[in-house]
């Protein structure tokens, strides 16, 4: 079982607490991450689609039992409040680029991208989960530097507080260079020569636009933090 918060608020003190971490350890919690906003990473692109903002996301890891993810829930309402959370999905991971590995609580050296994805309504979505599966997957690879890339499918969200919530089709994290965030050519690995930048920016936009990930959309820069609760 996996499950995604995202946050509207001061999320870093929030997600980084050790209070948070005994509550999901209470409710039954393996393993648990935190992405939170981080100021080397201000100037970086960022997109916006919910009327709220998000700022940060909060991952859960626990055994595959309802029980477990009702308990997860209501601890991440407790701890970090309703008003706080813009809303929260049980995913399917899959892991075309595994991240790097980190003690607990350090934080990877990265800038960590994470996008929510909507299914645009006129595409059926097994076309839409086959082009971000299949040809996107490579496409992502090769036209980006990036060391770290986790797809999640939503499954069905386990938190909505608003229509939009409900729309979220996938939630994406992506990890950059630390330097990506001011420098197209490190976030693309073009290594400054500027027609393969272009060709390698066209390429991406082309692939995106095929299942709608070109439009409304969150795309979140952050930093990321994991703990082992066992």
């Amino acid at each position: 079982m996996k499950l995604i918060y995202a946050l509207t608020s001061d999320s870093a003190g929030l997600l980084l607490s050790e209070a948070l971490r005994e509550s999901l350890r209470a409710a039954g919690a393996t393993d648990v991450q935190a992405n939170v906003p981080d100021p080397a990473f201000a100037e970086a692109m960022a997109l916006q689609s919910f009327p709220e903002k998000v700022t940060g996301l909060l991952t859960v890891w626990g055994e595959d039992e309802a029980a477990i993810t009702s308990a997860v829930t209501v601890a991440v309402t407790d701890a970090l409040g309703l008003d706080a959370l813009v809303g929260g999905w049980e995913v399917e991971e899959r892991v075309p680029l595994t991240p790097p590995s980190v003690p607990d609580g350090e934080r990877v050296a990265s800038m960590a991208n994470l996008a929510l994805l909507r299914k645009p309504a006129d595409l059926p979505y097994a076309d839409w989960l086959a082009h971000w599966h299949g040809p996107h997957t490579t496409v992502a690879i090769e036209t980006q530097d990036t060391f770290g890339y986790v797809q999640n499918r939503v499954l069905h969200a386990v938190l909505a507080p608003s229509a939009a919530s409900e729309q979220v089709a996938a939630i994406v994290e992506e990890l950059f260079h630390e330097a990506a965030a001011t420098d197209l050519h490190v976030f693309y690995g073009s290594g400054g020569d500027k027609a393969e930048l272009k060709r390698r920016l066209s390429e991406m936009m082309a692939s995106i636009a095929v299942f709608g990930a070109d439009r409304d959309l969150e795309l979140v820069n952050t930093a990321r933090y994991s703990w082992k609760l066992g």
